[in-house]
């Protein structure tokens, strides 16, 4: 079978690989979960005791949490993008949708949250199942797979230059967050902060990877370490290594997860209190270690979806007491108006599995010394507990707005901690954060009482291939500096390769901040991914002058330097390119077709820039990567990010359940929504050899697949 065949043929097998797995997992979802009964008697008698829901609520709290959870979605993508798709949401798909009756249920208009910024958050009374599986809603769950994602956090606030670490961030939906709001400037290619995202779970960390790469940012740093170990890291600063300190840290810890059984639903039979009393010395071990990186002024955001003291009062607690005032609560309840939730509490008991109380650690026996701790309890000193304020913490109960339990608390770091002696200074304003709250379930069990211990770093998984950055006088640089005629101020010492010898198959970049930090801690730390690819070898470009293609993935972050090789596209244009396979110059607009007529072959920029005037089209640049061939263009856009720009540009893109084409409802350009799928499935594919070449130490192998090959008239395929 041709080469070209190949990534077609795979592509309907992983079509319909991933069409069963999710016929399995629906089956399994409705019949598993099916038999559960939703009661839990020491659930119920445990909550009814610690009173953590107003008195005359608890009945309305339980019915709530035996509900399903309704379908909330968060737009993804940078600011200007994410406006373009509220745009179309709002004035198709929630059109579409309203008033329609699914099983006997009328659908209501979707509703922005009132809490969350520039109305990029709305929910609905739709549950998920619903939504999943009907097919009146199908295009609707499509666009929204694509183009949002469930909403289980608040709004952080903070400035392009804050340095942060997320320290148990798989699966990646709030790393993305973070990493959207330090590019809220599009303008800006490199912020000077960054976000290090963490998690000890090797196979997990890759889902923070496939998060990060959709969101294209060379400031965004993937690692490996158990989060209570988590090493201190070192870097440059006036000419002298520092310790490096974070102005915010993410500490959203592993817990037991009883605030998510509206959508766990297994939680309700393997519900005990003995989870809790399990993962507290964890906890405990994961924030402080947390709160000794943040710089003074910091903020760090402690967070669980579990409702039960024991994971979250009695951490901060036992926090702000080995911090001997260190660290205080900050008030955030201003931060997030509308946002309805329940102030921390100051008074609880804890439980056995067996159902047997103690109040205070006096009552608890000796033989049980291993199990309860004394952080556990509330301090005894009501001088001392008052001037914790626990009631800044914040408890949202699923009732009060139709979500899941969550619990939130806001630390602001006032001095250096006890057992340290460095003062490092915070950037910005410590005022500039918001409080978090995000779903992140993963059983662990540990027990600690006090401070950790320094540990010895113990690498797990994978053995990662190097990151070798380029020197400035590298051979690499003068054929593509002239090709693509980049700036002076081109940041060359900022690209990278993952390979110490051979041919260079990808080019990758990441901010200076990221390149000092990685430069100093090579040996203190697992990177599972940094940079972002900017250029891809392709052989067939030497002969015109480059052996580099640009790629998608970095193009945002390539395209302020680059000064030549862009063609100025119209709306019209953008249809045509992700809709037809190498279509002809002609098909091109007047002014486009004269521009690529005086482009030599080779990789190029298709850049469409917004019309003050035209309010019907997109009122954001969109940058492409292209491939001029003798006769024909092509755009090089992977799947997603094809499919993103067709709706951006108001072209319908839907398949029904058997993967066949249903463009009944919009007329589209010559060319259909399936030939974009299959181009751009195509692309992706072919990457995914370059990628897999790379990873299995095949990156001086050039004759090997190239990341894409060449038509007969010489266009990208």
């Amino acid at each position: 079978m041709g080469r070209k065949n190949r990534p077609r043929q795979r592509a309907q097998q992983n079509r319909d690989g991933r069409a069963e797995g999710k016929r399995s997992r629906d089956d399994g979802w409705g019949a598993g979960y099916s038999e559960i009964i939703k009661e839990n008697k020491l659930f119920e008698h445990y909550y009814t005791e610690l009173k953590i829901v107003p008195e005359g609520e608890f009945e309305e709290f339980m019915q709530a949490m035996r509900e399903p959870l309704p379908a909330t979605m968060r737009i993804t993508g940078y600011k200007s993008h994410a406006k373009e798709i509220l745009h179309t949401l709002k004035e198709k798909y929630f059109k579409e949708v309203q008033d329609l009756e699914v099983d006997g249920q009328k659908i209501e208009a979707p509703q922005p949250l009132s809490w969350y910024p520039d109305e990029l958050a709305w929910h609905t009374n739709l549950s998920r199942k619903i939504l999943r599986k009907s097919p009146l809603l199908e295009k609707f769950h499509q666009f929204l797979v694509s183009e949002t994602e469930s909403v289980n956090k608040n709004q952080w606030n903070f400035v392009p230059q804050h340095k942060i670490l997320d320290m148990c961030a798989a699966p990646g939906s709030k790393t993305a967050q973070l990493i959207e709001m330090l590019h809220s400037d599009m303008d800006i290619p490199f912020p000077e902060g960054f976000v290090i995202a963490n998690d000890v779970d090797n196979k997990r960390c890759y889902l923070l990877v496939h998060q990060a790469k959709r969101l294209n940012s060379p400031c965004i740093m993937v690692v490996n370490h158990d989060a209570s170990s988590i090493p201190r890291l070192y870097f440059d600063q006036d000419g002298k290594k520092d310790i490096l300190f974070y102005d915010r840290i993410l500490c959203d810890v592993p817990c037991s997860g009883d605030g998510t059984m509206r959508k766990n639903i297994d939680v309700w039979k393997k519900w005990t209190t003995s989870n809790s009393l399990q993962l507290h010395g964890l906890q405990i071990r994961i924030a402080v270690r947390g709160v000794e990186q943040l710089a003074v002024g910091g903020r760090m955001v402690y967070s669980t979806c579990s409702l039960n003291p024991i994971e979250d009062e009695a951490v901060i607690a036992a926090l702000l007491e080995k911090s001997e005032g260190a660290l205080e609560l900050a008030d955030a309840s201003a931060d997030l108006p509308g946002l309805k939730y329940m102030p921390g509490i100051t008074s609880w008991k804890v439980m056995t599995k067996e159902g047997q109380w103690f109040s205070d650690w006096s009552e608890v026996l000796k033989s049980r010394h291993t199990q309860i701790r004394p952080t556990m309890f509330p301090p005894t000193d009501p001088e001392k507990l008052a001037s914790m304020k626990l009631e800044r913490c914040m408890r949202i109960l699923p009732h009060h707005q139709n979500t899941g339990g969550f619990f939130v608390a806001v630390l602001v770091k006032k001095a250096p901690m006890p057992w340290n002696r460095r003062y490092p200074k915070v950037l910005g304003n410590p005022d500039l954060f918001s409080s978090v709250a995000v779903l992140h379930i993963d059983m662990k069990c540990s027990v600690c009482y006090s401070p950790p211990p320094p540990k010895k770093m113990k690498l797990f998984g994978f053995k990662e291939d190097p990151f070798v950055f380029l020197t400035e006088d590298d051979p690499i640089f003068p054929p593509v500096q002239a090709f693509y005629d980049l700036s002076p101020d081109f940041p060359k010492l900022n690209v990278l390769t993952r390979t110490h010898e051979g041919k260079k198959r990808h080019l990758y970049m990441v901010s200076k901040e990221l390149r000092n930090v990685l430069l100093n801690n090579s040996e203190r730390m697992k990177v599972i991914n940094t940079g972002v690819k900017i250029w891809s070898r392709n052989t067939d470009g030497e002969q015109f002058g480059c052996a580099f293609r640009l790629a998608q993935e970095g193009v945002y972050t390539l395209c302020p330097y680059i000064r030549a090789r862009i063609l100025n596209i119209s709306v019209e244009d953008v249809k045509v390119l992700l809709t037809q396979e190498n279509p002809f110059l002609s098909k091109l607009g007047d002014d486009a077709h004269n521009q690529a007529k005086k482009l030599g072959m080779g990789s190029i920029v298709l850049r469409y820039l917004p019309d003050p005037k035209d309010l019907n089209a997109p009122q954001c640049p969109i940058d492409l990567c292209g491939w001029r061939g003798k006769t024909s263009i092509r755009a090089f856009v992977p799947r997603n990010e094809r499919l993103h720009y067709l709706r951006m540009v108001g072209v319908e893109v839907f398949r029904d359940k058997q993967g066949k084409r249903n463009d009944g409802s919009t007329e589209i350009p010559e060319g259909s929504a399936e030939d974009a799928e299959g181009l751009s499935q195509e692309a992706d594919l072919l990457e995914q050899e370059g990628e897999e070449m790379e990873q299995n130490g095949s990156e001086s192998n050039a004759n090997g697949p190239e990341p894409i090959g060449s038509t007969c008239d010489g266009s990208a395929s």
